[in-house]
């Protein structure tokens, strides 16, 4: 009996030296050590030993669970120290590296251009409104004087989902849902931004998917000069305080007198040079006094109302703001135009 309770520690312990992971390590224990394991099956054959040999054979036994269960304890502290040394290595930094700077986003320069439009007008007095881009026909052409068959609705000829729902051509079908919900003939300035959607061959300085701000003022004893004034001065916030504008004779279905604005050459300074084709001045909006019958429909008065409306592209505005000739451009997410803008709103 003692003899095969040596050669059971002796291979027990030669078996322990072969494991190699802590699942391993566990597995040899519950062999060796466990209620079921070999040493337990050892200790079951202590029946049939001698009674005065049977104390001494005990003592023995105990003695191998013991020495067993010392050299368990040192193998899985051994091994749990390499994992974590292997753990720590993989997961080790090194603090003599430069630090690694993360890329820290930036307004789109086209979202840029419009909120700065948005300060400028808020400072004004104005209000933000929104509107929805799918749009009715009667929205977005009947309530601005646009009636069915009117030729100058082939100037937006656009994305039709049904014969009375399209994308919407500009953003003053918001206009006419304001007009409809002030009630009473009450005054009120508001700026529309957002998408719009014509069909238009792409090209440098057309889009058939773009962004505009219009803008709409109601109430008693506008006038034409209000507007002038009020254009005026949003050009000397937006490109320099000697910015100067001129008013051009145009035509809009839903103003009446209508105009183009001009604002001086931002690049020549209105000497004369091929990007304002040598008169000094580029065109940036539309803009005039509200047609009456677009205030009829609206629910007011023309003959205690009046009233005028603007409408610009933000692409146009941000090209000329940063000398980007080609429309497409902010269109291609390329982050070798982009980057120049990152520090804009920093």
């Amino acid at each position: 009996m003692e003899e095969k309770m040596e050669a059971f520690e002796a291979r027990a312990l030669e078996s322990l030296q072969t494991v190699e992971t802590l699942e391993a390590l566990d597995a040899w224990r519950v062999m060796y050590l466990g209620k079921k394991g070999e040493l337990a099956n050892v200790l079951r054959g202590l029946s049939q030993v001698d009674a005065t040999q049977r104390p001494r054979m005990g003592q023995l036994a105990n003695d191998v669970r013991d020495r067993l269960e010392h050299a368990f304890g040192e193998r899985r502290s051994l091994m749990e120290d390499a994992e974590r040394e292997k753990r720590e290595a993989a997961e080790a930094i090194d603090v003599t590296l430069d630090a690694r700077t993360r890329a820290i986003g930036a307004p789109h320069p086209l979202q840029f251009v419009i909120q700065k439009i948005e300060d400028i007008f808020v400072g004004f007095g104005f209000t933000v409104e929104e509107g929805p881009e799918v749009e009715l026909d009667y929205y977005n052409f009947e309530a601005l004087n646009l009636p069915k068959d009117h030729p100058a609705r082939d100037m937006q000829d656009t994305f039709y989902l049904s014969p009375d729902v399209l994308l919407r051509t500009h953003t003053s079908p918001v206009q006419a849902r304001t007009l409809l919900r002030v009630e009473n003939n009450q005054p009120f300035r508001i700026i529309v931004p957002g998408r719009v959607y014509r069909r238009d061959d792409d090209d440098a300085t057309h889009s058939h998917a773009f962004t505009q701000v219009e803008g709409l003022v109601v109430g008693a004893g506008i006038r034409m000069s209000d507007l002038k004034g009020m254009l005026l001065s949003f050009a000397r916030e937006m490109f320099g305080a000697d910015q100067d504008v001129r008013l051009r004779p145009s035509y809009f279905p839903f103003t009446e007198p209508s105009a183009e604005l001009d604002v001086r050459c931002i690049y020549c300074g209105g000497s004369g040079c091929g990007t304002c084709k040598h008169t000094g001045w580029i065109e940036i909006l539309g803009c005039g006094m509200v047609h009456p019958r677009v205030l009829e429909m609206g629910g007011y008065d023309p003959q205690v109302c009046t009233g005028f409306a603007f409408g610009m592209g933000v692409e146009r505005v941000a090209m000329l703001m940063y000398q980007v000739e080609d429309v497409r451009h902010f269109y291609v997410n390329d982050l070798r135009l982009l980057r120049q803008f990152s520090g804009l709103a920093r």
